[in-house]
């Protein structure tokens, strides 16, 4: 199935972004893999979506303060066996923010439920990087999507204290900073010094390339997409979902980078002992970001797990 058979009734035109958010026609510029990019009505909502290749339906979800240039290499890679369909999450990247609700982790998976809707499409494989990978989980819990195959890159499923901006003591500072329209502007302003936004990913444990830089750069000193961050963390809650794993029906396989300073790769065997049948893949010498290091090691397993399951890539 071609990208330009799906059903695009929802296809708005492409607008300027109001003050403060990523603009299309500036940031959006060189997006990577920006022919694949389209912008669609979902429900009150306008996403930007990647659209590209042909095959069964797999979906990527990006983390927290990323959007779909985390995919930029592994996309196309994958798209040689799969229809890929990758959005930028509810208020990242070029994707317009709900209210407070639709950033929860159950409003952001009913959010991209709609979204699927709209698009007439249904993923037979999933995959999701760090939160995403949370929002995917919820999914499938809350029988929203019933994929083959379910693929944790890093993921953030755990409620513990030492997983950076996601723990419980850090959702109180989340709040705060949240409430505080001041924050993200400050930041924003911050991030305008590469040295910052550069700190930020070392202490992922992951070594992107430059390009990857530039684009977690340029979202990063817009305070549009710093606050929706900040949203995303101040309203998620992991202790529901981590609670109700060991219920996970969907194949699960946790791919987890030896060096991940953000998510420790400990967690994925936590998670393993939870959901029945899980296993575990470790990448040895790499971060958060380990899709972004090794993007043709990522599809590769990702596509032999595919198989595993029986998806036909």
């Amino acid at each position: 199935m071609s990208a330009s058979s799906h059903n695009l009734a929802g296809a708005v035109p492409v607008a300027r972004a109001a003050p403060g958010r990523p603009d299309w026609v500036t940031d959006g510029k060189d997006w990577p893999n920006r022919a694949a990019s389209r912008f669609v009505r979902a429900g009150a909502q306008r996403w930007h979506v990647q659209i590209m290749g042909q095959g069964p339906v797999i979906l990527l979800l990006h983390g927290t303060g990323a959007a779909t240039h985390s995919w930029r290499d592994l996309m196309p890679d994958l798209a040689t066996h799969f229809t890929v369909v990758a959005p930028d999450l509810p208020g990242h990247g070029f994707t317009d923010q709900p209210p407070r609700e639709g950033m929860t982790l159950p409003g952001m998976a009913a959010g991209v439920a709609v979204l699927l809707e709209q698009l007439n499409l249904r993923p037979v494989v999933a995959a999701g990087h760090s939160a995403g990978a949370a929002v995917l989980a919820r999914m499938c819990l809350d029988g929203l999507i019933a994929p083959s195959a379910l693929v944790s890159l890093n993921g953030a499923l755990l409620p513990l204290p030492f997983h950076g901006v996601v723990s419980p003591f850090m959702a109180p500072l989340a709040k705060l900073f949240a409430a505080n329209p001041l924050v993200p502007m400050i930041f924003a302003w911050q991030a305008a010094d590469g040295k910052v936004v550069e700190r930020l990913l070392d202490g992922t444990g992951s070594k992107i390339d430059d390009a990857g830089k530039v684009f977690y750069g340029r979202l990063a000193r817009r305070s549009g997409h710093a606050g929706a961050a900040l949203t995303m963390m101040a309203n998620w809650d992991l202790a529901a979902l981590a609670a109700g794993l060991p219920k996970l029906q969907t194949p699960l396989l946790l791919i987890a980078g030896e060096n991940d300073r953000s998510i420790p790769p400990a967690d994925a065997e936590r998670v393993r002992r939870l959901v029945p049948g899980a296993r575990v893949t470790l990448m040895p010498k790499l971060g958060h970001l380990s899709h972004e290091e090794a993007p043709a090691e990522t599809a590769r397993l990702i596509r032999g797990f595919a198989q595993e399951q029986g998806v036909a890539a």
